[in-house]
């Protein structure tokens, strides 16, 4: 069995203050979402709202799932609105796991998705982030470092290429998220998730989600459960799943969720930049890692 975790280091960026999980106070059934970022974690959150709440139209998941390590707004304001909870909490990180402190009794669900998908939707992401996003990132107190630069003029495939050329640039690493989680597969209090399952098929991913977390299932409400998980759902309650209802992007929440395709980025990138993108894949991951991040077989 693998051994848990220890926290090792802090992580501090325009995005980042991981030292609210020192200070985090755990209950034993807390859930915890793990992503890089833009691989599924807000269908995730989605799917976690609907099998607690039952099917319930209305869940705010954007509101009552909360970026613990965003850095805004600060811990201060965070953790007091996070303990005051009452519900079972199922919260997001996009922290590798040597960063957080781990707890032997929540559960965690790691979401993976191809490295290209991810930049092709952080490209989006970021492209149509407006002043405000910005303002909240770079000129709130506590920033850390650099400040987070616009992406200029480039089109996807130039973005692709500094995001892997820079590790992950301008948000964080990509590598070191996705190895650290697959290091600690093997506990039992550990899900993998690739996307890649998600779309494939979505009721049966939901249900092992249920079994993994122990959340049973109203057999009667669960076509409601699935429906409210599409992504027609999510795109046309996309203010529901936005923070703060999407005001950080040009066209609002709808902009938020996006496509939710994979794949955007074959037509695009040349062989050259396909072959650069899985030699680095597989000497930072291994070859099962590698594969499992690429087409979600393990």
């Amino acid at each position: 069995m693998t051994t848990p975790p220890r926290k090792t280091r802090e992580i501090h960026n325009h995005h980042f203050d991981s030292t609210i999980w020192n200070d985090f106070r755990f209950r034993d059934d807390d859930v915890i979402v793990a992503t890089y970022g833009k691989s599924g974690t807000t269908w995730t959150q989605q799917i976690l709202g609907q099998l607690l709440f039952g099917g319930a139209e209305g869940i705010a998941v954007a509101e009552v799932s909360p970026w613990l390590d965003l850095r805004i707004p600060p811990k201060a304001v965070k953790l007091p609105a996070v303990e005051a909870q009452t519900h079972r909490r199922f919260l997001k990180t996009h922290l590798p796991v040597d960063a957080l402190v781990f707890s032997p009794k929540a559960k965690y669900i790691f979401v993976a998705r191809d490295g290209r998908d991810v930049a092709w939707s952080f490209y989006h992401h970021h492209a149509n982030a407006n002043d405000t996003w910005y303002a909240a990132l770079n000129d709130t107190p506590g920033l850390v470092g650099e400040k987070i630069e616009r992406p200029g003029v480039e089109e996807p495939a130039a973005y692709f290429r500094r995001w892997l050329a820079r590790d992950g640039h301008p948000f964080w690493p990509f590598w070191d998220v996705i190895r650290s989680w697959w290091d600690i597969r093997g506990l039992p209090n550990v899900m993998l998730l690739h996307y890649a399952e998600l779309k494939a098929d979505l009721p049966g991913s939901m249900r092992r989600i249920a079994g993994f977390l122990d959340i049973p299932i109203d057999e009667r409400r669960w076509d409601a459960i699935v429906s409210h998980c599409t992504f027609d759902y999510m795109k046309a309650h996309a203010a529901q799943s936005a923070p703060l209802g999407g005001i950080f992007w040009d066209g609002g929440a709808e902009t938020f969720i996006n496509k939710g395709v994979n794949g955007r980025w074959r037509d695009l990138l040349s062989v050259e930049d396909v072959k650069a993108y899985e030699d680095r894949a597989l000497k930072e991951l291994g070859p099962d890692c590698a594969k499992w991040l690429a087409t979600g077989e393990r």
